[in-house]
């Protein structure tokens, strides 16, 4: 169903903006000529009777009621901010279970909502920026992870340490060779993973500092990783228009090393902030765990970085 709120919306927004449009330019006009017979024929017509020939039939009132709040919903929605809430751990420490975020949707281009087609083009992410988008595998999922890889460059992942070879920019020298990304080793976490205590890194992707976490009880799994041609497990070749994206809490994100790039048509916007947090707890249940609130995490309000 959420997969589908989009397109819901617009309907919603649409028939009922009809309805109040057909309303006041058909319909109106005959209740005003009616109030008017009545009143030459008896000007002293009581409330009751003025309101009984004036009245907007239900259907009316409720589209008049409900449209304008609608269409600046959609509006908001599509075009400017939409809210979203983190379901994992996968960009831990960036992003935690119960953060609710909002995200731009103009950052990369204007969409039409019922299709995502882009109207406007206003931007391209940048290396470094937290971004939602359609899960390639199953587009009716919201992912969210940070890119690290931009078209047409080489990203290598080998013993949990991270290398880009930047795509040639026309003019300039071109790295022969991939940089590795750096990083500061900041102690241990205090998240715990598998009954290990998960190590905390700061790490400069572009012009953003971030943190991140890794898993030093677990392998780089690379006999998992995704491959295209030849190219060794480990090595990505991003396409263009297509980006590589990573989540911050390494060992335990299902990210572009596993199932491949996200296609420029999948972004949704970026994660530009934090509104609210609530800090929950895992209650068992005889069918399915379910995690309840138990407070608010006032302190992780604010941007993201």
């Amino acid at each position: 169903m959420a997969a589908y709120f989009s397109q819901i919306l617009v309907i919603v927004t649409l028939v009922s903006g009809l309805i109040w449009l057909f309303d006041v330019l058909f319909q109106a006009p005959k209740r005003k000529a009616a109030l008017a017979v009545a009143q030459s024929g008896d000007a002293n017509l009581s409330e009751e009777a003025v309101e009984a020939i004036t009245k907007e039939p239900y259907i009316v009132e409720t589209a008049h009621s409900v449209f304008p709040v609608i269409a600046f919903v959609l509006v908001l929605r599509s075009f400017l901010y939409e809210p979203f809430q983190i379901p994992s751990g996968s960009m831990m420490p960036t992003l935690l279970v119960g953060d609710f975020i909002l995200v731009e949707k103009f950052s990369y281009g204007i969409k039409e909502p019922m299709w995502r087609k882009e109207v406007i083009a206003t931007g391209k992410p940048q290396r470094g920026d937290v971004v939602v988008f359609k899960y390639p595998e199953d587009p009716r999922i919201d992912y969210i992870k940070r890119v690290v890889g931009l078209p047409g460059d080489r990203v290598f992942y080998q013993n949990k340490e991270l290398y880009i070879q930047r795509a040639c920019v026309e003019g300039e020298i071109c790295q022969s060779v991939p940089a590795k990304v750096d990083r500061i080793a900041l102690g241990d976490s205090e998240f715990v993973q598998d009954g290990v205590r998960l190590k905390h890194y700061k790490e400069q992707l572009g012009d953003v500092e971030h943190e991140i976490l890794i898993n030093p009880a677990r392998p780089d799994m690379r006999g998992m990783f995704y491959r295209k041609g030849s190219a060794p497990a480990g090595e990505f070749v991003v396409p263009e228009g297509q980006y590589f994206v990573m989540g911050d809490n390494r060992d335990n994100s299902t990210d572009s090393r596993f199932w491949g790039f996200v296609p420029e048509e999948n972004l949704v916007g970026k994660a530009v902030a934090i509104w609210i947090s609530f800090e929950f707890d895992r209650k068992p249940s005889d069918v399915l765990p379910t995690w309840v609130p138990t407070g608010v995490r006032f302190e992780r309000v604010g941007g993201i970085q």
